[in-house]
């Protein structure tokens, strides 16, 4: 049965995640913005209080609960961080994204071997390479490749929008084996910084998080060891499978980052309402917006229980597929919303630095109904799995 109340463990999880949030993110977020740059003094303080303090604390109540809760910990703390600021969110030093995919389908020795690096303190970061120039969302239509040549895997092919890609230890890459056997011919590669024929192309200029790097990779006959091959060497077909539960598992955070910029966005409204709206205003027009934000309000916690439910369930090993879509495609829709509200709401009097966050969370919206997934997609996967024995394209 799912509680919607949260442990006074993972409480307190949130109430550090929120700490950190207004302490090390909202005081650097406009300034980021406006440079696209990230001071390293942030990376080491995110590596010291972030890591060393709500990661800590969340392995400690999983494991005290009795129940994995690693998913769910993650989203909450997710959402605190976005309502802090969604690109530095995105540039904490760690495995990221590389994560879901080494621990699903590596061998315990190459998750000893893959993940060590980052519990050495100093700074590291992961990446996941599977979206391609003119493939995103289908998957299964990827053209870089990879061959078998001795005890190596020559990998070839152009990668882009990768997260800390230009910065990442580590980049677990999607290629295919072999075209011909189409989504099963995909396997996961981890493909270490540095190694030759890795070459990073050009750091992406984005209309919003911006200071979060986006990066293009070209493989250009890049050799990596055999045995960095997960899910097996090969004998398994299993990338595919590899590369949607990564989206299970990552769909849910992106929710809850979505969440966590809507909140931001109403509770900065709400603010300005009672403190900045300008004096004459009519009545009625301040009831309006009133009632306007109290049903976005709601709208927000049903987002939030969305992605609960599709985190709660991958802790407990329960496919999640449609629940992970759905949480995905309902918070990236509200996020729109809560920020065009904000703008709108908030636009009439001076300028302040509220409604600079606010124009700021509004330009950043927008990559929620994008990334891991479109909404298109994730309306597709959410119809194919109510109705299984229907066609659906």
């Amino acid at each position: 049965m799912i509680d919607f109340s949260l442990s006074k463990a993972q409480q307190a999880a949130r109430d550090y995640a929120h700490q950190v949030a207004l302490e090390e993110m909202r005081p650097l977020s406009l300034e980021c913005d406006r440079t696209e740059e990230i001071p390293e003094s942030f990376f080491w303080n995110m590596q010291r209080r972030y890591w060393g303090g709500a990661a800590a604390q969340a392995r400690a109540y999983g494991q005290d609960e009795g129940v994995k809760q690693e998913n769910l910990l993650s989203v909450i703390s997710q959402e605190e961080m976005a309502w802090g600021d969604a690109a530095l969110a995105t540039a904490i030093p760690g495995p990221g994204l590389a994560a879901p995919p080494i621990l699903s389908q590596g061998t315990p020795e190459q998750q000893a071997r893959f993940l060590s690096i980052y519990m050495d303190g100093q700074l590291h970061w992961g990446a996941l390479a599977l979206t391609e120039p003119g493939i995103g969302s289908d998957v299964a239509g990827m053209s870089t490749t990879a061959v078998l040549d001795g005890d190596e895997w020559v990998i070839n092919g152009h990668k882009h929008y990768i997260t800390n890609g230009a910065r990442a230890d580590l980049i677990v890459t999607f290629a295919t084996i072999d075209k011909r056997l189409g989504r099963e011919g995909i396997r996961p590669f981890v493909v270490p910084k540095g190694t030759p024929g890795l070459i990073v192309g050009r750091i992406e200029k984005k209309m919003g998080l911006r200071a979060s790097q986006t990066a293009e990779l070209i493989f250009d006959n890049c050799r990596i060891p055999k045995e960095n091959l997960l899910a097996g060497r090969g004998e398994k077909k299993e990338g595919f499978k590899a590369a949607m539960g990564t989206l299970d598992a990552t769909r849910p955070m992106v929710g809850a980052m979505a969440v966590g910029i809507a909140r931001a966005a109403y509770e900065a409204a709400c603010e300005w309402l009672r403190e900045e709206l300008p004096a004459g205003y009519p009545p009625h027009k301040r009831r309006a917006w009133e009632e306007e934000l109290k049903e976005l309000g709601q709208e927000i916690e049903m987002a939030r229980f969305l992605v609960w439910r599709a985190a709660w369930m991958a802790d407990r090993r329960i496919p999640n597929s449609k629940e992970a879509s759905m949480s995905k495609a309902y918070a990236g829709a509200l996020v729109m919303k809560a920020t065009a509200t904000a703008v709108r709401i908030t636009a009439p009097g001076e300028e302040s630095e509220r409604k600079l966050l606010i124009q700021k969370w509004f330009r950043d919206a927008k990559v929620f109904d994008i990334f891991e997934g479109t909404a298109q997609i994730q309306r597709l996967v959410i119809a194919r799995r109510l109705f299984p024995n229907i066609d659906i394209p």
